[in-house]
């Protein structure tokens, strides 16, 4: 009885001695030492750490779900580290506010940072306990810990959050004073329902109505309120997605006590006892990442951009951090009716089982805006799925690297030739084969050569202009053009508009062959440049992130429409002329062709067969499909490969990838405005300024061109080569106009005669 009687003073001096300390708003070293004192600590220990401790609590920003939209608003994906979406207190029923009242701190409204009451009930059983134990804290010291365990960025310090001391109490008491100095009890209940926990990855009461019930905060019923309510004390053991029986039981203990409260009369409390937990065909998973997204691929593509804009933090890991727990809402660029006539496109020409790969990007002219990326794999790691984007670059995880891409480069030796001044109706004889063998090629940096080139046609040769060439993508007209333009203006075209060595990240090789595609491309990149035609040579850098904002809706800094006029107009008409010619009746993609659509395209097929490509455009889209092996070593399409299901006898870019461009770009266009090119005119190189023209009369040819192209004249190679004998190993004028004097940058038609 005296121990009773002692214990039961003890308790009253330590009551009166709390409440004076709460009411004066002073938590100072008398308050830890009652503490110490029950609890067996040091006071001296405990008193340095309560003195230690800052007076008011920097709260972090919870965090939040992240949403990647399409360009329409539609949701494609949503990122998340805790699944939530804060709401105020306003959004929230008055019976979810009572429910969580009730059963969490009754009181809340009554007392201070501390509730007496519940706090010496809490120590005294502890003490008889003879351990630490939980209980009695208010909502505010709740969420005073609920934001330390948020705060936390190491193991270490999320221990310490979490930790079951009197220290860590006397913590959360210093910090709640100074929470409920600042804040009033709905800014405090607000925040706490919105940061707490309530089980299955829910947080907060938004997240928690929309995943349990597939509704809001604000339409919350008794029963739905009482469930949440109750998960609170443990998300995990009261889960009904884990434990029908527990969590009906913990709901109607929380309605009891509403009952007893008086919060909720016995009608609604007996209604609410006999009202089924939760339907569990109506549970609502939000998907997490971009693997769950309907446009997988895209989505991890559009991650990989927003984690390289330094506007959402100083390091990759600080950006993809808040990019999960930021609240941010991405829009994209991705057009679904596009998207859905590419996959139609993909759905329609492919199988799922096929041993060769496909995939086919779309991007709108002029402004860059990639508007879709489908593939024939299946996103996963299983059986005829796959983790690579064939769309994409190498430089990030997912990307694949491109594929050599043939013929499709030769659109960049039109350029080239075009905006030299060489006429579409340039001719050179170009046969069926032709011995490259030792001649010379003139790069950026000097001259390349290859000692053993005899390279041959696919296709119809003959005294063929360039027009002609393009149409049947002739070989040995292009290698001969490319001598004589250049494999510098090829490859600086082909770099202005985007163009790179998609595994490597490196320049395209400028080598012989360069023209018949060599490199390592991508179909953004290649629909991409090959936009710049379509936007009469106004080049834009391909962007899939239009907008990035904060959970408050303010725009953050991010990359928007970035374009450059990379070839003058008349050059990208005279493009458009050429590949025109293309699809025209006898071109390679005469069969490709639709509507009243004007339309321009390239083949490509790289040797041996690994890859075929089609790349086309209208004057509003422009897209590049591939169909490839996609497994090392590379093999031959024509062997042992499937698409469709079928076998692939004879791979070509217009008879295999040709019809996936077809399908995809005829849905995309559908209900476009009709659109035409330009027509072409005559392009002059150069400003117009004169110059003389150097000697070099009677020199070594490759002198004499070093020497003109030193003189700042790009020099092209006559077809026509001088044959007689006192002129062999001579440079002779073939165009008086070059006789006196030129305009700058002007071609200089020259005679070679090398005895051959």
């Amino acid at each position: 009885m005296r121990t009773d009687r002692g214990g039961r003073n003890k308790a009253r001096a330590l009551v009166t001695f709390l409440a004076v300390s709460v009411m004066s708003g002073a938590l100072a070293a008398g308050l830890a030492i009652p503490f110490a004192g029950l609890a067996g600590v040091g006071s001296e220990k405990v008193v340095e750490t309560v003195q230690t401790l800052p007076r008011e609590l920097e709260i972090e920003p919870v965090a939040v779900r992240s949403r990647i939209l399409a360009a329409d608003g539609t949701l494609i994906a949503t990122l998340y580290e805790q699944n939530r979406v804060p709401v105020s207190l306003s959004y929230i029923n008055p019976i979810m506010r009572k429910a969580i009242v009730a059963i969490e701190d009754s009181r809340f409204y009554e007392h201070g940072a501390l509730d007496l009451k519940g706090t010496l009930r809490a120590m005294l059983r502890n003490q008889t306990a003879g351990d630490v134990q939980q209980g009695g804290s208010s909502i505010t010291q709740q969420y005073v810990k609920l934001s330390l365990v948020e705060k936390a960025k190491t193991a270490e310090e999320r221990h310490k959050a979490t930790a079951v001391t009197y220290e860590r109490k006397l913590t959360e008491l210093r910090y709640a004073i100074a929470v409920e100095s600042e804040y009033s009890k709905d800014e405090i209940l607000e925040r706490y329902l919105n940061v707490v926990n309530f089980g299955d990855g829910a947080y907060g009461v938004q997240a928690a109505a929309q995943h349990y019930f597939r509704t809001t905060a604000k339409n919350l019923t008794l029963p739905q309120a009482a469930l949440l309510a109750g998960l609170v004390k443990n998300p995990t053991g009261y889960d009904p997605t884990n434990n029908m029986a527990r969590a009906k039981a913990r709901r109607d203990v929380v309605i009891r006590r509403m009952l007893e409260l008086k919060v909720i009369s016995v009608h609604q409390a007996n209604t609410a006892l006999k009202t089924p937990v939760i339907d569990p065909a109506r549970v609502l998973k939000v998907p997490n990442g971009c693997a769950s997204s309907k446009y997988p691929f895209y989505c991890e593509y559009v991650v990989s951009k927003l984690l390289q804009n330094p506007a959402l933090g100083r390091t990759v890991k600080d950006r993809e951090h808040y990019l999960k727990t930021g609240g941010l809402t991405v829009t994209t660029s991705l057009d679904r009716r596009i998207q859905k006539a590419a996959q139609a496109s993909i759905d329609e020409h492919t199988k799922r089982t096929d041993s060769a790969v496909a995939a086919i990007t779309v991007v709108e002219p002029g402004t860059g805006l990639v508007k879709a990326m489908v593939q024939s794999r299946e996103y996963g790691r299983g059986s005829f799925q796959t983790a690579y984007n064939y769309n994409v670059e190498k430089s990030y995880a997912g990307g694949f690297g491109g594929f050599q891409n043939g013929s499709t480069m030769k659109a960049f030796t039109v350029a080239a030739a075009i905006s030299r001044g060489v006429p579409l109706d340039y001719r050179i004889n170009s046969p069926q084969q032709i011995n490259l063998s030792g001649k010379r090629f003139k790069t950026c940096t000097g001259w390349t050569r290859d000692p053993d080139y005899t390279p041959q046609n696919s296709t119809q040769g003959g005294n063929l202009t360039m027009v002609e060439a393009t149409r049947y993508s002739t070989n040995t007209y292009f290698l001969q053009l490319s001598q004589r333009v250049g494999l510098c203006p090829i490859a600086k075209i082909a770099q202005s508009l985007g163009m790179y060595n998609g595994q490597t990240m490196e320049p395209l090789d400028q080598v012989i062959s360069m023209t018949l595609g060599v490199g390592y491309v991508t179909p953004l990149m290649l629909s991409n440049a090959y936009a710049t035609f379509a936007a009469r040579g106004k080049y834009c850098k391909p962007l899939l992130v239009t907008a990035v904002q904060d959970k408050s809706r303010r725009p953050i800094e991010t990359p928007g429409i970035e374009c450059k006029q990379a070839l003058k107009p008349e050059v990208a008409d005279g493009v458009n002329r050429v590949l025109s010619a293309v699809m025209e009746p006898g071109g390679t993609g005469g069969r490709l062709n639709f509507g009243n659509w004007d339309l321009a395209g390239k083949t490509g097929t790289i040797q041996d067969n690994k890859a075929v490509w089609y790349a086309g455009y209208a004057p509003n889209l422009a897209a590049a499909a591939v169909v490839a092996d996609a497994n090392l070593p590379y093999t031959n399409l024509m062997y042992r490969h499937t698409l469709d299901g079928r076998d692939i006898s004879d791979p070509t870019g217009s008879g295999t990838a040709g019809p996936l461009w077809q399908t995809a770009m005829e849905g995309a266009l559908k209900g476009m405005p009709l659109r035409r090119f330009v027509a072409p005119r005559p392009v002059v190189a150069g400003d117009g300024a004169r110059k003389d023209i150097p000697p070099v009369n009677g020199m070594n040819p490759d002198d004499a061109e070093d020497r003109l192209r030193q003189a700042g004249f790009d020099v092209v190679v006559a077809e026509d080569r001088v044959r007689s004998a006192e002129n062999e190993g001579t440079v002779a004028y073939t165009d008086p106009r070059f006789r006196e004097g030129a305009p700058e940058g002007s071609l200089i038609t020259i005679h070679i005669s090398n005895g051959d």
